[in-house]
């Protein structure tokens, strides 16, 4: 019986200790500054065991950006980027195999979710897998192996002449000199570490660690173009960080001094994630690819307003060139470049495109994977022409 005490005792300790640091690390996660308020975030994580199990896990292998310094999106200003819904971009997912008719659907690429896997833990959302088809009907222009969707009130006639122009730089192979350059203006947008089929909503999809976020999967584009000869240099600042308002101008005033003591550079690409969600759903946006699973991507193309962006035209046709040559090599890697009123710093140069490489609910390991495509497409075109 003494032994039994004892041993219940040192059990007692040891839940003590694991509640104790549990209090204190979900109150950093949480932002909350003093015991007292950790407590009553390891209370609220020990009475929800999910929630718990998924606190401690981003609490040891990560760190999270607090909260309060992702949810202000919808704050900040024009230039600053805001992400196009689902609707914006895409109609809603039709589901396989067999899809129900819907004679009010309108025409576009519809989207097929993968099968569902079990329900969630409780407290957890669900993430869905869904792939993206290329577009069809009027508000979408054929650029050879994919679509653009036009989105502006210019004829689809002007849209399809500037798509069909030739690349308006040249890129020079071999060159010591930088021709390309990757930043991120969002840099600290991040995925899911693990491929679970559900997100714990605590989890705000943003680190400050670059082998985690955006950065990690622009080395992968970088690492493929330098590899094909053509000199990259990549931008690793966290201009989101550690406030969200006014990253684009933060970005501007960056890549604009790389282009003064680099005025070799021709292509300048922030790489971005989206963020989709459906009915309280995360959806990623998957293809295969050889046999391996990879985040769609999307290319974002702005056009002039007010004279915001005169070359626009010349970028379209970069687009355009890009969206084939991804797709003819990696066919359904892409969704359809996005043409729409948007400003993105891409008046800086005649090749300055943002590109999103699969959403929140896509894994790291596949975005990194898509990078490495995107970034083989886009060698494969600037050192053969397509």
């Amino acid at each position: 019986m003494g032994h039994f005490k004892t041993l219940r005792r040192l059990g007692t300790l040891a839940l003590a200790a694991v509640v104790g640091a549990a209090a204190m690390g979900a109150g950093r996660y949480a932002g909350v500054p003093d015991l007292a308020g950790s407590l009553a975030v390891a209370g609220s994580l020990l009475a929800n065991p999910a929630a718990a199990i998924g606190a401690a896990d981003r609490i040891f292998r990560q760190e999270a950006l607090p909260v309060a310094q992702t949810q202000v999106e919808d704050a900040e200003s024009p230039p600053e980027y805001i992400a196009p819904t689902p609707e914006e971009i895409l109609p809603s997912p039709t589901p396989a195999p067999a899809p129900q008719a819907d004679s009010g659907a309108a025409e576009g690429p519809q989207a097929t979710p993968a099968p569902t896997p079990g329900p969630p833990p409780e407290g957890m959302g669900s993430i869905v897998s869904a792939h993206y088809e290329q577009g069809s009907g009027a508000a979408y222009i054929p650029c050879a192996a994919g679509t653009i969707k036009n989105c502006t009130s210019l004829p689809a006639e002007e849209v399809a002449a500037a798509a069909a122009g030739p690349l308006p730089f040249s890129v020079e192979v071999g060159s010591a000199e930088p021709q390309v350059l990757i930043m991120h203006t969002h840099a600290t947008e991040s995925y899911e570490l693990e491929d679970l089929g559900w997100f714990d909503p605590e989890y705000t999809c943003r680190l400050t660690d670059t082998s985690l976020n955006m950065v990690a999967v622009g080395a992968a584009i970088a690492e493929k173009l330098n590899a094909a000869g053509i000199a990259t240099i990549q931008d690793a600042t966290l201009h989101d960080y550690p406030s969200y308002n006014g990253s684009y101008e933060r970005s501007n005033a960056t890549v604009r001094e790389y282009l003064e003591k680099y005025p070799s550079i021709k292509v300048v690409l922030d790489v971005h994630r989206d963020a989709i969600e459906t009915d309280g759903a995360r959806v990623k946006a998957v293809a295969d690819v050889n046999g391996r699973t990879a985040a769609q991507v999307m290319i974002i193309c702005g056009a002039d307003k007010n004279g915001n962006l005169p070359n626009f035209k010349q970028n379209l046709a970069f687009a355009a060139r890009w969206e084939s040559a991804m797709e003819s090599r990696f066919p359904g890697l892409t969704r359809p470049v996005l043409f729409d009123y948007r400003y993105y710093n891409q008046d800086l140069t005649t090749g300055s495109l943002l590109i999103e490489i699969g959403s929140h609910g896509n894994t790291l390991a596949e975005a990194v994977y898509s990078g490495e495509l995107v970034g083989e497409a886009l060698a494969g075109l600037f050192t053969t022409g397509a």
